[in-house]
């Protein structure tokens, strides 16, 4: 099983005919074939197959609205790449219509825009992941957003991060430890999202093939302290946290709208010190995060030592067989076109 996203999602993209739309539009056909609509106002009819640089793996119609592509594609999820400026209008756009998964991508909505969408969708039958977060993936059968596909594998942990980078760190750890993930979410940082960790959480404890959780927080606000509280009464499975901006100076914001101590509250001592009094194992470090669940898990890593290089050896594979692949991608670019020709005008000379 798996939680938000799975095999029988129908997603529809809105803005897929922009840059990043089109772009991380190619990445997900390239992933399944559960992308059954976009949605660009005007340009309805069409059916897209990206640019000459990011191309679609198949054909996908594009609607005016997303009404219409609920009506005509059955689309049940939305991921959301549409300019700050409207994407609030986005979003309340997907709920009218009925989609019950929301992904917003977007960084930099203002937030009274949505203060405005969120209460518009908090009555709904309606999960709303970020904005500004790195979407959604189940391993090996939807990636929803711009989670890289490469680093993760099927398995049985969920991760549950405000950090996009720090998810993918935690992720290439755990694969490389042969521990695979059920779903991963990245939530976001801003100070007003939709899911928040204990929404997150609610929907692992309902899944019965998630054996653990990582859960990566920052500083600001009180998300993760909730989190702690719900966790203790009511979550059994093993959880291991770290908490992001540990040595950031109180009124600097650190990295995320949202990372933000005010009023000596939200700091990262504690928000550990909550973690470990509702019985989860926290890491100091963000690399310590594979090798502790491992442990959690019942996992034999001879040593931590051992384990660092195999993350390490791991990691250093796969990105030698990434740059091999842009290696050649490059060199096809700057191969001269014209040759054939210029050898045939030679021989007739």
């Amino acid at each position: 099983m798996s939680v938000l996203v799975d095999r029988k999602t129908r997603l529809v993209v809105q803005g897929i005919t922009g840059k990043e739309g089109t772009f991380h539009t190619s990445q997900m056909t390239a992933y399944g074939r559960y992308v059954v609509a976009g949605v660009t106002p005007g340009k309805g009819g069409l059916k897209y197959k990206g640019n000459e640089k990011d191309k679609l793996k198949y054909e996908v119609p594009i609607y005016n609205s997303v009404a219409d592509a609920v009506k005509l594609s059955r689309a049940n999820t939305s991921v959301i790449f549409v300019p700050p400026a409207f994407a609030a209008d986005a979003i309340i756009e997907a709920a009218e219509a009925g989609i019950k998964t929301i992904i917003c991508i977007t960084e930099g909505i203002p937030t009274s825009d949505m203060v405005r969408a969120y209460n518009y969708i908090k009555d709904k039958d309606v999960h709303l992941v970020g904005p500004n977060c790195p979407g959604v993936i189940s391993p090996g059968k939807c990636k929803v957003g711009i989670m890289p596909a490469f680093i993760h594998r099927p398995g049985r942990v969920g991760v549950i991060s405000r950090s996009g980078t720090l998810t993918y760190e935690a992720v290439g750890q755990l694969s490389a430890l042969k521990i695979g993930q059920s779903t991963c979410i990245g939530i976001g940082g801003d100070p007003v999202i939709g899911t928040r960790f204990v929404d997150a959480f609610k929907l692992f404890a309902d899944d019965r093939d998630t054996d653990g959780i990582v859960m990566i927080g920052e500083i600001g606000g009180t998300a993760e302290e909730e989190a702690a509280a719900w966790v203790k009464k009511n979550y059994k499975k093993p959880v291991v946290a770290f908490i992001a901006g540990q040595t950031a100076p109180p009124g600097r914001r650190m990295g995320h709208a949202g990372a933000i101590i005010s009023g000596g509250k939200g700091t990262a001592e504690e928000k550990m010190k909550a973690l470990k009094a509702a019985g989860i194992t926290v890491v100091k470090s963000p690399a310590d995060i594979g090798i502790t669940m491992a442990e959690v898990l019942g996992i034999k890593v001879k040593t931590k030592k051992a384990a660092a290089k195999k993350i390490e050896k791991n990691a250093d594979k796969k990105a030698v067989k990434k740059g091999k692949k842009t290696l050649k991608k490059e060199k096809k670019k700057d191969k001269p076109k014209h040759k054939k020709k210029d050898k045939k005008k030679h021989k007739k000379k």
